[in-house]
């Protein structure tokens, strides 16, 4: 083997060990910026309430959840009220202001793509143990930002790509391959206005997507909360 060549298999090693070192740096750095592991591994539940307007309408959202177990959004519209329940073996949809008129279940596959949802934790501090794998796409620019841009897929092949602001590490942007109808659809959403909560989590206040721009007004860190609301209302 001549010196050239084991010059140029050095290099290699070392840019391949430069790669993985920026990423991990880049996770260290978010989570830390969003509150830390610890303060994270201490939310066991989240209760927020938040006004959407959508197509001059303004819609009142109460949404509650229970680390891994569930999640519960009630939704006002229009004088009338829906519901959306997911749990780890079901969930139900109820949008009267859709033309529903009961409950309806969720398909097998809505379960199966909304079990990440029923976990509080930043994508960040658990990617490694649901076995996703994380590829570090480089830089692009969002709105402005040169942000750090990562792909995300879980063992589904399912991609999310985040873009992380160099100045904060805030995940700024996150947009997601999602089917509906049989299709594949493309789901992005925007995060701004980060605020400390007295738990010492940072959350956006400011979330922004195809369903109009969400105002988050409170954030409660382990309310105690009767499970029951998770259960189908009785009609």
């Amino acid at each position: 083997m001549t010196k050239n060549i084991i010059i140029a298999i050095a290099f290699t090693f070392l840019s391949i060990s430069s790669i993985a070192q920026t990423t991990d740096e880049i996770v260290s750095k978010h989570i830390e910026a969003i509150g830390g592991k610890d303060n994270w591994a201490k939310v066991k539940s989240i209760r927020t309430e938040a006004t959407i307007k959508a197509q001059g309408a303004e819609i009142k959202v109460v949404s509650t959840q229970v680390d891994k177990k569930a999640t519960r959004s009630d939704i006002s519209l229009m004088g009338m009220s829906g519901y959306n329940i997911l749990t780890t073996t079901e969930g139900w949809n109820y949008m009267p202001f859709q033309g529903q008129t009961k409950p309806e279940p969720v398909t097998a596959d809505d379960l199966k793509a909304g079990q990440d949802e029923l976990d509080i934790q930043d994508e960040f501090l658990t990617f490694k143990g649901k076995g996703k794998k994380l590829e570090d796409l480089g830089k692009d620019d969002f709105d402005g930002t040169e942000c750090f841009k990562l792909k995300m897929t879980d063992k589904n092949g399912q991609e999310t790509t985040f873009f992380i602001d160099p100045s904060n590490y805030f995940i700024i942007k996150k947009t997601s391959k999602i089917k509906a109808n049989g299709k594949e659809m493309e789901n992005s959403s925007t995060f701004s206005n980060y605020k400390k909560t007295d738990a010492g989590i940072f959350f956006p206040m400011s979330i922004g997507g195809g369903f109009g721009a969400m105002e988050i007004t409170k954030v409660e860190i382990n309310p105690t909360i009767d499970e029951s609301i998770f259960k189908l209302p009785k009609q």
